[in-house]
């Protein structure tokens, strides 16, 4: 089945048109890398660190095609694609030293003449499933360590961001990856699905990565589960930005902007609701409202602060959202379809899913607006009166990837990271932004606690396995056969 993938910033643009597969393309594609793991793995890892190395120079020599694809296929801001190429590099330069720190323990054993190892080893064949927002960064976060550590992968991106996942794939492919060792299947939601369950039930698939909706996540965690397999789960987040009486509210606005309207709110670390102490929620509710009504939206190509949604599928879940906007809320500015008789700043977004941004104060905590995920240009605003509150809002949803608090209180920022749920605390910097060599992830909704990125990853795409080495040319029992030292515990001093 053909998909075509169109400019969102113009529609009648065609990037790529790709063939969809089947759920036995993916089971076949499974089938491949299973059969290519074991030599991949055989490789000394410093050599495959090399590898990860070349795929690094070769990303950097093709970095501004391929930060251009992503803007014209996705409608990301280039600046924010170029960005997320840079990530990519950063990626496989921190993951090029890992080839030689692999590290395992030599452990001293209880008894003598004896040795006890411990060693990472390759899970396997991985199949890592991607959205499309961040068609290249979040592929590299999974597929450059799973490499590394000896694993083969099946990589199954987006559709809607096909021809950069391509570009993507064909960078990797030239770096000397042997074949099989790198698959890619472009295939819809459900036949991926069907094709993952196979693979499981047929030993093909030995570690899921998923990124990706939070309902979605939940189908991928029960059939892993299934296979007693725990899969890295990366998910929606509904993201808290606390604003205290003592925070510089300028400051805190360039963060609110930021994270709620880059990527036109569409990251998964996109702030959902700003919890603002009521002493200075007007204030800073009146400077937010300013800052995003000068701001620029419109042709990705230049300096604007978001340009169209992703896919006409998430205008349209996006114009679901708007409609949770109820009678006791204010909005401040239109809402809405970008068009000529609803222009912007005299931008009348024609041809592209291009929306107003959205700030809607007067949330409550039992408002949809608040308690869901709204991925798109949407921003709710609402009062706390202590921080145990404004903590037990941030919470309230049952998301827990990323959050932030503006403040100049050490106390506040502390006691802050302490209370909320959280993966991921930014004290006076937005709710987006992740560098290469922390760890990425979340908890609740947001996902199981795996964590992507920096050497925390390192433990999604290896096992430890120990080994015992007894050369006293005796059998000696564990807990049994150790030499016992007598003490006298009744010696007391005078």
């Amino acid at each position: 089945m053909p998909y075509v993938s169109t400019n969102p910033a113009n529609t009648s643009d065609v990037v790529t048109e790709i063939e969809l597969g089947t759920s036995r393309t993916f089971v076949e594609a499974a089938r491949r890398a299973k059969a290519a793991q074991r030599a991949w793995a055989r490789v000394p890892a410093p050599v495959r660190g090399q590898v990860i190395g070349n795929i690094g120079r070769l990303v950097e020599a093709n970095f501004e095609p391929l930060a251009q694809l992503v803007t014209r296929e996705i409608g990301k801001p280039i600046a924010e694609a170029r960005g997320e190429v840079r990530e990519i590099v950063d990626t496989c330069d921190f993951f090029v030293g890992e080839g030689r720190r692999l590290y395992g323990h030599t452990v001293p054993s209880e008894m003598p003449d004896k040795q006890l190892f411990t060693f990472r080893t390759p899970v396997g064949a991985a199949a890592i499933i991607t959205a499309g927002n961040f068609p290249v960064a979040v592929p590299s976060w999974y597929i450059v360590p799973a490499l590394l550590c000896g694993n083969s992968v099946v990589w199954k991106p987006a559709e809607y961001s096909a021809a950069s996942a391509r570009a993507f794939y064909d960078v990797f492919q030239a770096a000397g990856i042997p074949a099989g060792v790198f698959e890619i299947v472009f295939a819809e939601g459900s036949e991926t699905f069907d094709g993952l369950e196979q693979s499981l039930r047929e030993g093909l698939v030995d570690k899921v990565g998923f990124t990706g909706s939070s309902e979605v996540g939940v189908r991928i965690g029960e059939l892993c589960g299934r296979h007693l397999q725990t899969p890295c789960l990366e998910l929606g987040g509904k993201n808290p930005m606390v604003v205290t009486e003592d925070a510089d509210l300028d400051l805190a606005v360039q963060g609110a902007l930021f994270a709620g309207f880059g990527s036109a709110g569409q990251r998964c670390t996109s702030l959902g609701t700003a919890i603002v102490h009521e002493s200075v929620h007007d204030e800073f509710l009146t400077r937010f409202v300013e800052a995003v009504s000068t701001a620029t939206v419109g042709d990705p190509t230049g300096d604007v602060l978001y340009g169209p949604l992703l896919d006409e599928k998430f205008a349209l879940a996006y114009e679901k959202y708007l409609g949770w906007i109820g009678e006791h809320h204010t909005v401040h500015g239109p809402t809405g379809r970008i068009t000529d008789s609803s222009p912007r700043n005299g931008f009348t977004g024609e041809n592209g899913f291009f929306y107003h941004p959205a700030i809607v104060s007067g949330v409550r905590a039992d408002d949809e607006l608040f308690l869901q995920e709204t991925f798109g240009p949407i921003v709710g605003v609402m009062r706390y009166s202590d921080l145990d509150e404004a903590i037990e809002l941030g919470n309230r949803p049952g998301y827990g990837l990323s959050c932030s608090i503006y403040t100049t209180d050490p106390d506040k920022a502390f006691r802050f990271r302490a209370g909320i749920s959280a993966g991921m605390v930014s004290v006076n910097n937005s709710t987006s932004g992740a560098e290469a060599h922390l760890p990425f992830g979340g908890n609740g909704k947001s996902g199981n606690g795996s964590r992507q990125s920096g050497v925390w990853v390192l433990d999604q795409f290896t096992r430890w396995q120990s080994m015992n080495w007894d050369y006293s040319g005796t059998l000696q029992k564990a807990q049994m056969d150790t030499l016992a030292i007598e003490a006298d515990l009744d010696f007391r001093l005078a």
